[in-house]
């Protein structure tokens, strides 16, 4: 006997209804976070029986696993460019620009994280499906639910560090920062310390609470900072 289909996509396929399950829970830990998230509250929110989730999904943690990465992918997806291409405006301005929406993106995506810490197996599965390991390279694009890169439009769906290390070494190829610049160690340097300015402040802040906003002046000094040993 086939699942009973959410109300509003009766008359669809099976993948229809995966993928509205996913966004619904996707949603769901956009508002809520993934602390207190249940089965049962992503199926009352999808008007579907609880049973139906496990026709679509081997477990809890294949569709939370799944719908962290739907979360990833939107809140990328919805904000706006970090970078402009190559040769535009200055390096300073742009860089500044790139650490103050990277802080934007981390602090609404990370909440979502450090609910799942009781989770280990959501984020084992969550973290083969970006790549494993070799997601946190430079290379590594956001992928979709279906595992598929999400489409990079004016720097939109692509890792943090692959979005800065593309921006540097167009800079790198115009002249506008040394020819010998270590575009590796600066990606580090910047994208760890927009995780070091949200991470902290997410650990310390109470359950629920919004997370501490970073001081204003950080991007433009940390920019600033950097450039300084890469200008030429």
């Amino acid at each position: 006997m086939s699942p009973r289909r959410a109300s509003v996509l009766r008359g669809g396929d099976a993948q229809d209804l995966r993928g509205y399950l996913i966004a619904t829970a996707a949603r769901l830990i956009g508002e809520r976070g993934t602390g207190a998230l249940t089965v049962r509250d992503i199926a009352r929110e999808a008007q579907v029986a609880d049973g139906v989730l496990y026709n679509y999904f081997e477990d809890k943690e294949d569709l939370l696993a799944n719908a962290l990465l739907a979360h990833v992918a939107a809140v990328m997806g919805s904000a706006p460019p970090l970078l402009p291409e190559p040769g535009t405006g200055t390096v300073a301005d742009n860089l500044r620009r790139f650490i103050a929406g990277g802080l934007e993106v981390l602090t609404r995506v990370t909440p979502a994280f450090a609910g799942l810490v009781t989770q280990p197996k959501v984020l084992v599965r969550f973290h083969a499906m970006v790549g494993g390991d070799a997601a946190f390279g430079a290379e590594a694009p956001v992928r979709g639910p279906d595992g598929a890169p999400v489409p990079d439009e004016g720097g939109h769906g692509r890792g943090l560090p692959d979005m800065l290390a593309g921006y540097l070494r167009g800079e790198q190829r115009l002249g506008r920062i040394a020819e010998d610049t270590d575009v590796d160690a600066v990606v580090i340097l910047i994208v760890g310390a927009i995780h070091g300015q949200v991470l902290p402040r997410l650990i310390f802040s109470a359950p629920g609470a919004a997370i501490a906003a970073t001081p204003a002046d950080i991007p433009g000094r940390l920019a600033e900072t950097i450039l300084a040993g890469i200008a030429v």
